[in-house]
């Protein structure tokens, strides 16, 4: 009777990846990265709860697994889902699960707040910087890009880098809303540093504003109270409502996805 050794299998063994997502903090980071995104190690330790350490080892294993791929950009190691199957797999267990409990207010917030809002070097990122990013693109105040990172054509941008591949150019209908929204363009255009440059947002896998422009539209945000420092989250920023109801008149943007300043 032919065997393993001819090549024969028997039933498929579901108890090895099941034993792998039995940890809570393998599960975290698979949820974490089912949207597609590609995340670093130090993200996705802070999404997971745990030490540096602790998520390289769960990281490892998930990779000797097969679930998880894992690609250099420059001195950051950038993890994502390795299969498509295996995101399925994460949402269905996800519908049959129950919630857990949130038994500390600093559980995943730090992770949270940085996806949602925060400075990279001088200017925004996260979900609110690729939002305003994205309201500029759609409202014709830059030009030369949709806002999206295409990697089947890109060339030399990197995750959480700034970005090469897509020239934009601010139009004369984006110099007039950038003045009426008090930046000193004029003074922008006069510093050494170049005007436009665009990031590859680490968390968002978008683009964001960098350049004098980003910096100028973050020293203004700033300035209106629109955006502060979120307490105790390190680069992580809020949008105040005042701030909600003004990026929403002055370019339009949307924000359902960017949690407001919370109390």
């Amino acid at each position: 009777m032919p065997g393993y050794r001819d090549g024969m299998y028997g039933d498929a063994d579901i108890t090895i990846p099941a034993a792998l997502l039995s940890d809570p903090a393998r599960a975290r980071v698979l949820l974490a990265l089912a949207d597609g995104r590609a995340l670093p190690a130090s993200m996705l330790a802070a999404e997971a709860g745990v030490a540096a350490s602790t998520a390289s080892e769960h990281l490892g294993k998930l990779c000797a697994a097969g679930l998880l791929s894992v690609e250099a950009h420059g001195r950051h190691r950038y993890y994502r889902i390795a299969d498509l199957r295996v995101i399925a797999a994460v949402e269905a267990l996800a519908e049959i699960a129950p919630r857990t409990e949130v038994r500390s207010l600093r559980q995943g917030t730090r992770a949270n707040a940085l996806r949602r809002a925060r400075l990279c070097y001088d200017h925004l990122a996260g979900q609110l910087g690729v939002a305003l990013m994205t309201a500029l693109v759609a409202g014709g105040a830059l030009d030369g890009g949709d806002g999206a990172h295409h990697p089947e054509t890109a060339g030399t941008d990197r995750l959480s880098a700034p970005g090469h591949d897509v020239g934009y150019k601010l139009t004369s209908r984006g110099a007039a809303l950038i003045g009426d929204f008090g930046v000193d363009l004029a003074g922008l255009r006069a510093m050494r540093r170049p005007l436009i440059r665009y990031c590859l947002d680490w968390t968002e896998q978008r683009h964001h504003l960098a350049g004098a422009l980003g910096a100028g539209l973050a020293r203004r945000l700033f300035e209106l109270d629109w955006v502060c420092r979120a307490p105790a989250a390190g680069r992580a920023v809020q949008l105040t409502d005042e701030g909600r109801a003004g990026l929403a008149s002055a370019f339009g943007v949307r924000l359902e996805d960017v949690a407001a300043a919370a109390s």
